[in-house]
């Protein structure tokens, strides 16, 4: 018996290229994505790090006799755009909530152990600070 070999299939190792090679293209997908939303939440705690650092001048400006050191929230909270009831809050890499340090200049996220939050590789690059 002979058989007929038709010139219009695919074979095994030619669907195995093509399942492979979308393997790749969705691996990249989901790294850009992982990395666009780092991106994303550097950006927004830069932010409010500014939004903090505005209220911040204007506070001293009004109060020039004020020590940095002893600012607290709520004498920045009224300063704050839109009548803010509070002072922003940042979410890190890991989805905690972290807190702005407004006693000093620049204001910085506070990382919970009293040190500064800041997970970029620069500390003047505008994400996850203030910048220059």
């Amino acid at each position: 018996m002979k058989r007929h070999k038709s010139g219009y299939g695919f074979t095994l190792l030619e669907m195995t290229v093509v399942i492979m090679v979308m393997m790749t293209l969705l691996g990249t997908g989901l790294y850009v994505s992982k990395q666009y939303s780092n991106w994303q939440l550097g950006r927004s705690a830069a932010e409010s790090l500014r939004t903090a650092y505005a209220a911040q001048r204007m506070y001293l400006a009004d109060n020039p006799t004020a020590a940095v050191a002893n600012i607290t929230a709520a004498q920045i909270i009224p300063y704050l755009p839109n009548r803010a009831t509070a002072l922003p809050r940042v979410t890190s890499l890991t989805g905690a909530s972290l807190t702005i340090r407004v006693n000093a200049t620049p204001p910085n996220v506070n990382d919970g152990a009293g040190g500064v939050y800041d997970p970029s590789s620069s500390t003047t690059d505008s994400m996850w600070d203030v910048g220059q």
